[in-house]
């Protein structure tokens, strides 16, 4: 209905405007928009000046004044004195997010489940890794969970320099999982290397914690993580692959959002074929990239038994054998096979590689990048960029919490004011 006519009631409004409860209305949703767009800010850069935050929103003065009082208000901000300026007039206040909030992330894999608490801006304060002597049922890894959150909920109370009671606020939990997740519903539909489909694991921590839980993809917010804090910033099209102990995942990054496809499986790259090997990867597709690039096959040629991601990256890149240098190089053959099938799909201005990806390209560098621009087609792979991640082994702890944060992100006052 538009301004000028009556409405269905026969009230009339005068003035020909709209009524004072749609106005009303109107001006909360542009006040909540304007509060998400100062937090997104802070959250994404740290610490900026009323000044940055002005010139970056477009908004006058008094109003980033008043909406950065209320976030300050709502414990979701700090500001500090302001730094030294080269700018005329009186320095600017310093806007920082507020280190009480924090959001809990947790990664169920096939030897271990990870719990990290990270700070509002993108922190890790404390992490806790459980290992486990096999691949364990989604109850087994709930418990596991939950110990975890218990003990990073205590450390970073201890940070904050006020015991296990400190002031620590937790928004959320987010989970980043190894396989496909119906984001909607928070349902694992399918995490081959943890032999589970169709479990509620959101639902069943959720219950066991008491706290808002989410879940999506492992990768996908490995690339959500590294293009708000990591190689990714200010790009908006970007392709994220991970190698980890459960395979390799992707995630797209397009016109800046996250790409996740209708039900949020879109970027299964690891089971993209690139062979012609009959061997079949553990969701049973044959010659895809996971049966020829795999952590696996690496530890074998380097004889070493279970070790983490840091560990793995110096003994392939410091390795001289000349039998894991066979192996590093014709895992970066199939791998450029995938990376160039994915340059000619999405057209990205970058491809970035987590885990032991990464390590595979700093143990021959250039070979990958040299390998993918012979195979795709030139006008796609034109401009592009191949680059490590930057956020190395935080990286899924940062994704997880940045799906825990989105709802506070998006509507500031969905925390309500501090007592």
């Amino acid at each position: 209905m538009s301004d000028s006519q009556e409405p269905a009631s026969g009230v009339r409004w005068t003035g020909g405007g709209r009524a004072p409860a749609d106005r009303a209305a109107r001006s909360d949703r542009v006040r909540r928009d304007n509060l998400s767009a100062v937090l997104e800010l802070a959250h994404s850069r740290g610490a900026l000046s009323r000044a940055q935050l002005t010139r970056e929103t477009g908004l006058n003065r008094s109003t980033v004044a008043a909406l950065v009082g209320e976030l300050v208000e709502r414990g979701l901000v700090v500001e500090g004195e302001p730094e030294a300026s080269r700018e005329v007039g009186r320095p600017s206040p310093i806007v920082r997010p507020d280190p009480s909030i924090v959001a809990l992330a947790v990664n169920p894999e096939i030897d271990a489940v990870t719990v990290g608490a990270v700070g509002l801006g993108g922190q890790v304060l404390a992490v806790r890794r459980i290992d486990l002597d096999r691949s364990p049922t989604p109850v087994e890894a709930v418990e596991a969970a939950a110990q975890g959150i218990a003990d990073v909920s205590v450390r970073v109370a201890e940070l904050r320099g006020s015991g296990p009671d400190g002031e620590v606020r937790i928004v959320g939990v987010g989970i980043a999982v190894p396989g496909l997740v119906e984001t909607r519903h928070g349902i694992v539909r399918l995490a081959p290397h943890l032999g589970w489909v169709d479990e509620p694991f959101t639902e069943l921590l959720a219950r066991r914690t008491g706290l808002s839980t989410h879940a999506a993809n492992d990768a996908s917010l490995g690339a959500n993580a590294e293009r708000i804090f990591g190689a990714g910033r200010g790009v908006e099209h970007l392709v994220y692959l991970n190698g980890g102990a459960s395979g390799i995942g992707g995630g797209v990054i397009a016109g800046g959002r996250p790409f996740r496809g209708r039900s949020g499986f879109a970027g299964e790259i690891g089971h993209t074929f690139v062979s012609g090997a009959d061997r079949a990867d553990p969701s049973g597709s044959r010659g895809s990239l996971e049966v020829e690039v795999n952590r696996a096959a690496l530890l074998s040629a380097l004889g070493s038994g279970a070790v983490d991601a840091d560990a793995l990256d110096a003994a392939l890149v410091g390795s001289t054998s000349p039998d894991v240098q066979a192996v590093i190089r014709r895992q970066l053959d199939h791998l450029s096979t995938a990376v160039s099938t994915v340059v000619n799909l999405f057209n990205p201005q970058m491809v970035v590689l987590g885990g032991f990806l990464a390590s595979l390209d700093r143990a021959q560098p250039g070979r990958l990048e040299t390998l993918v621009r012979e195979r795709a087609l030139p006008v796609s792979s034109e401009g592009l960029s191949i680059q490590r991640a930057q956020l190395g082994s935080s990286i899924l702890m940062i994704g997880a919490a940045e799906l825990a944060f989105s709802e506070l992100l998006a509507d500031p006052t969905h925390l309500p004011l501090r007592p």
